[in-house]
């Protein structure tokens, strides 16, 4: 299991290669950049030829190609790209935009070679990216949990909001139906006095007829 050859290039101008292998890595990598070439988005490729398997991180117009064999599966590959490509931005930064090809060769290809001979010998090195997907795994795992927590957060907010609402709803309800059981009240006494009023009138208008009555055969006789 191993990684045999790293290239790094902007579009396709290789900018530092090393090899540890007499297989026409160089010349493949160079037909796998005229391919990349083509699409302008960031991505991460794996192309294979004949035993072994050519993996690909372009970012930002940084290309970064290994020659592994099948046996190195994609995970350590791609590790050592993200290695490569993090170490190569950190060491030469802006220059990498206006360099020529081969320019960082004579540097940057012995860190080709002693990135490739870790990832491809150093079991720790499988062991770290394995370290650091758990913990993405836990980093995700938190933000998960937090935004879960927020959201109840929320509910509760909600839910204080509402139960606010239907007390403020409550009191409402209860000086309408104050004012309306007064306002009931109120027609029944009213109701009540012109009933009494109407019963007075009546007796008063009985009383007085029967003493017209009286009067009037009293007057007859």
């Amino acid at each position: 299991m191993g990684i045999y050859y790293g290239m790094v290039a902007r579009g396709q101008v290789v900018l530092a290669e090393f090899s540890a292998t007499q297989a026409n890595a160089s010349t493949i990598s160079r037909q796998i950049l005229e391919k990349m070439n083509e699409a302008k988005n960031d991505s991460n490729s794996s192309f294979s030829h004949d035993r072994y398997i050519f993996h690909v991180k372009r970012t930002d117009g940084l290309t970064v190609l290994c020659m592994a064999d099948d046996a190195s599966g994609r995970r350590i590959p791609f590790a050592f790209l993200e290695d490569i490509h993090q170490k190569f931005v950190k060491t030469y930064g802006r220059a990498i935009l206006s360099a020529s090809a081969y320019a960082m060769n004579d540097d940057f290809s012995r860190v080709l070679s002693q990135q490739m001979e870790h990832f491809s010998n150093d079991p720790n090195a499988d062991r770290l990216n394995r370290l650091k997907g758990e913990m993405s795994q836990v980093r995700s795992v938190m933000i998960d949990n937090i935004e879960k927590v927020l959201e109840r957060g929320d509910r509760l907010a909600l839910l204080v909001e509402k139960t606010s609402t239907m007390h403020g709803n409550s009191l409402r309800f209860k000086r309408q139906s104050r004012r309306f059981k007064n306002s009931m009240w109120w027609r029944h006494c009213k109701f009540t006095a012109t009933l009494i009023l109407l019963l007075l009138l009546i007796i008063a208008y009985v009383l007085l007829t029967f003493v017209c009555h009286g009067f009037f055969l009293s007057s007859c006789i």
